[in-house]
């Protein structure tokens, strides 16, 4: 009989859209009130793969992600999705009886095989995790290829910048792995 394992720890990052630049500031500090200090950003780069969300929130929407220093569980993942809706909401203005985002949060988390998505949204390949939040495996880490994509990958994920970002996250996962394991011989 295989004996259950606590899992090891995550490296969160949140992946961002914002239809108003101005809010940056103020979107990071809400998110570090969830997850603490971020350690590293990507650069803020045009959205420009769908036009999914423009009517929601406008035409000139930019997109970075944002990593966090700490290392967490991975079963607060549907808690991180919960409260950065509540950080949407907070941002979002109503328009004729509409509430419209000015920022989407998509909160994740790495490891050493994978980068995993928490979406509102059921489908296919997502696993329901718990209070409407649902769990998808967005990017895989094979050690001969870099990261590997799959049908449902978002495009903006499988860009330079994003595989470099997550390239970082991964190493830094690794790094305190291995410190971890060098404190106890």
């Amino acid at each position: 009989m295989s004996k259950i394992k606590t899992p090891e720890k995550v490296i969160p990052f949140a992946g961002v859209l914002l239809s108003d630049i101005s809010l940056l500031d103020e979107g990071k500090k809400s998110l570090e009130s969830i997850f603490g200090p971020i350690d590293l950003q990507t650069r803020v780069i045009p959205f420009t793969h769908t036009s999914y969300y423009n009517s929601e929130m406008g035409e000139h929407i930019v997109r970075l992600w944002v990593r966090f220093s700490g290392m967490f569980d991975p079963e607060h993942l549907y808690k991180w999705k919960i409260e950065s809706n509540h950080i949407e909401e907070t941002w979002a203005h109503m328009e004729a009886d509409i509430s419209l985002r000015r920022i989407n949060i998509d909160p994740g988390y790495v490891t050493e095989a994978k980068i995993v998505l928490a979406s509102t949204k059921n489908f296919s390949h997502r696993i329901y995790l718990r209070s409407g939040i649902y769990a998808e495996v967005t990017l895989n880490y094979r050690r001969d290829r870099g990261w590997q994509f799959f049908d449902w990958t978002y495009p903006d994920y499988k860009e330079k910048t994003a595989l470099d970002f997550f390239t970082l996250a991964r190493n830094k996962l690794l790094s305190a792995k291995r410190s971890m394991s060098s404190q106890y011989p």
